[in-house]
């Protein structure tokens, strides 16, 4: 159900509420102050134009060696609404064109604050489109734009909030680089958050395929992948981690998406993962992945949060 939330009148959609010298007001209506809060309302990308592009090393490597089955990812990702919809989650939807092939991935076009929506600016000429695409979602919608990238390169899955008024950065170089991540940290170094920016290899694409919290002092990291200084920062905020182990990271099964109050959706192959959060008493909605993923983004890349209710 796609539904416009009424929305206090300076939180009118407009394509800048961010700012310049910080002190931005946080929204009412909508927004997310970490990634662990009830998730109240999401925003999906449709698959209806999916193609098998050469995005990553991960969607190339496929390409050569097993091209994804888009029949059957269309399938698994309306397993993936129906995981959300039995959560009590409301669905919005990108619209979906034929120009646009990857907008499934809703995460990389732009990004949610506890401001607005950030529209991001990404890496493949032919994802640009989606960029603009999203500016019209937030419109028809009714959220805000908190700002736009305009200094580099920079997608929604290297804006990873640990918790409240803290986000870790990543620059791989090539889907975000250092001039799009530094412009980025500083907007959020003048709102008064703490912004750790951290380098890795371009090969993982995003931080979120490594490190994505699961709940309050809780994370899912890859420890084979995951910079040690990201480890041990992590660790000094007393967040307790959970190893994923790198064959499972690889194919996306640390990419997963925290509904808040022990709920969690996950690819049903990160065995790993998924029964250390059972022994920890979460539900965890098992979702099979394995076609669409192929394409080059998991469970969190598909989706962005619009607004979590704190418990």
């Amino acid at each position: 159900m796609n539904e416009v939330r009424k929305i206090d009148v300076d939180e009118a959609f407009t394509l800048k509420r961010r700012i310049e010298a910080g002190g931005t007001p946080m929204l009412n209506s909508w927004g997310c102050n970490n990634e662990y809060d009830a998730l109240t309302d999401v925003l999906l990308g449709k698959p209806d134009h999916l193609r098998h592009l050469a995005t990553s090393s991960l969607s190339r490597k496929y390409l050569r060696d097993a091209p994804c089955d888009v029949a059957v990812a269309k399938a698994q990702h309306k397993e993936l609404v129906a995981a959300y919809e039995h959560f009590g989650v409301t669905v919005h939807y990108h619209e979906p064109t034929p120009e646009l092939p990857m907008q499934v991935y809703a995460r990389d076009s732009s990004f949610m604050t506890p401001y607005g929506a950030v529209i991001t600016n990404m890496c493949n000429w032919w994802r640009r489109g989606e960029n603009f695409a999203a500016i019209r979602t937030y419109q028809r919608l009714g959220i805000p734009v908190y700002d736009m990238v305009t200094a580099g390169l920079f997608e929604g899955g290297d804006f990873d909030i640990i918790e409240d008024g803290c986000v870790l950065i990543g620059c791989g170089g090539e889907r975000t680089n250092e001039e799009g991540a530094q412009q980025v940290k500083a907007w959020f170094d003048k709102e008064g958050w703490e912004t750790k920016l951290v380098y890795f290899d371009p090969f993982f694409v995003h931080i979120d395929l490594m490190v994505v919290m699961i709940a309050e002092k809780l994370a899912a990291v890859c420890l084979d992948t995951t910079p040690a200084e990201v480890v041990d920062w992590l660790r000094a905020k007393r967040i307790e981690i959970i190893d994923v182990p790198y064959p499972d990271t690889v194919t996306l099964g640390c990419n997963v998406m925290s509904l808040g109050r022990d709920r969690i959706i996950a690819p049903e192959h990160s065995r790993t993962l998924i029964e250390a959060l059972k022994a920890r008493g979460f539900e965890v909605a098992e979702v099979d992945m394995s076609e669409i993923s192929k394409t080059g983004g998991g469970i969190h890349c598909m989706a962005q949060a619009l607004r979590r209710a704190p418990l």
